[in-house]
This record gives structure tokens, C-alpha cells and sequence, in this order.
């Protein structure tokens, strides 16, 4: 089984990708994903952070309010420290879990770990992975789609890009730099581009 790193800032498209290589055969884990699941009703994450910001994070339906509590962290340095060290021990743990049972299933396997904060949580280091793909776009293209795409505020687009690591460190991870700064069919081409200068390919 090969396993690569997929990361990016908010904004970049690193969703898209890992769809475009799901589309060519690949496997991928997907932080996001893990860390919602982990963050559920009666997890220990979820308790943690519901002890610590209390019960105004919890939406109507019982779930934590994600919305209502990125207002808290990101714009508060400290709380998002808080918020990651309770969330990021969970989320690497399930990665890893879930790294072992596709190699006991799928063993020959090309899993793309997608990994947002890779740079930021050591996750290089965390994981066993081969190399590191960073989808890339310059600051002011990602500020942009943050507010058309997801409705931010100029202020609230600002703060999530600050909290992330810096382009340059994530670039300087970087096997394989795919540019989203074009159009669909160019991100397409590059997608292939990695994946031929990786020499894979779904049977």
C-alpha cells in the first residue's frame, strides 16, 4: 500500500482533488470527515469541548455547532490551541485506525491522506507517508472563494487563512505542487500529471 499526503489551505480546492483522484482509483482519508466523526454527541472530544465553551456551542439538534464555535477559536489563538489539542489526538488516532484496515482489505492499495492541517499538526512525521501533495492558489484567490463560495465576511475569510500555516511552509512540504488557480480542466491535467509522475494507475 502507498500512502501520500494531500494538504492545502482553506480555499484551495484540496476537496476537489481528492475527488479527481478518487475518480482515478485512489483511496482517500479525509480529515475533515474523521473530524466531525470524532466530535459527535457523548465522544470524549465532544464533551471536552462542551465542558470548556459551554453549552452555547451545542446546536438545537444536540450536535456541536461548528459554525458557532469557529467564531470562538478562530479570531482567539488560544482557543483554537485549546480546541486542537483535544481534537487532534482523536482524529489522529482514527486516521491511523482506518489506515490499518485498509491495508488488511486493500492492501495494494494508493491512499491519499487529505489532510488540511498536515503542515500545522506534524502530520508528515505523524503518518507513514511516501510524499506530500499541496494543492496551491495565492492568498487573495482563496480570501475571494471563501466569501463567494462559503458566505464569509471578508474579516471571517482573514482569520481562517491566518490560523493556517503560511503558503510558503506549505509549499516548502511539497513532493508535488498542483496550481487551482486555473480552470477545471487545467486542474484535471495536473491531477494526472501527479499521479503519472507518481507512477500509479487503477487497473
Amino acid at each position: 500500500m502507498k500512502i501520500y499526503g494531500l494538504t492545502g489551505g482553506i480555499g484551495s480546492g484540496k476537496s476537489t482533488v481528492a475527488g479527481l483522484l478518487e475518480a482515478r482509483g485512489a483511496r482517500v482519508i479525509d480529515a475533515d470527515e474523521v473530524a466531525r466523526a470524532v466530535v459527535e454527541p457523548k465522544r470524549p472530544a465532544f464533551e471536552a469541548i462542551v465542558a470548556h465553551f459551554g453549552d452555547d456551542v451545542i446546536a438545537p439538534d444536540g450536535t456541536l455547532d461548528r459554525a458557532k464555535l469557529a467564531e470562538r477559536v478562530f479570531s482567539n489563538r488560544e482557543e483554537l490551541q485549546f480546541l486542537n489539542s483535544v481534537t487532534h489526538p482523536e482524529v489522529g488516532a482514527e486516521i491511523l485506525g482506518r489506515i490499518a484496515r485498509l491495508a488488511t482489505s486493500e492492501p495494494n492499495a494508493v491512499v491519499f491522506l487529505a489532510i488540511p492541517l498536515l503542515v500545522e499538526a506534524g502530520g508528515a512525521k505523524r503518518y507513514p507517508i511516501e510524499a506530500t501533495v499541496v494543492v496551491d492558489v495565492a492568498p487573495d484567490v482563496a480570501l475571494s472563494r471563501l466569501v463567494r463560495s462559503r458566505g464569509m465576511s471578508h474579516a471571517q475569510a482573514k482569520a481562517r487563512i491566518a490560523a493556517q500555516a503560511s503558503r510558503a511552509d506549505r509549499l516548502k512540504v511539497a513532493d508535488y505542487v498542483i496550481d487551482n488557480s486555473g480552470s477545471f480542466a487545467q486542474l484535471e491535467a495536473q491531477v494526472d500529471r501527479v499521479v503519472d509522475a507518481m507512477g500509479w494507475r487503477s487497473s
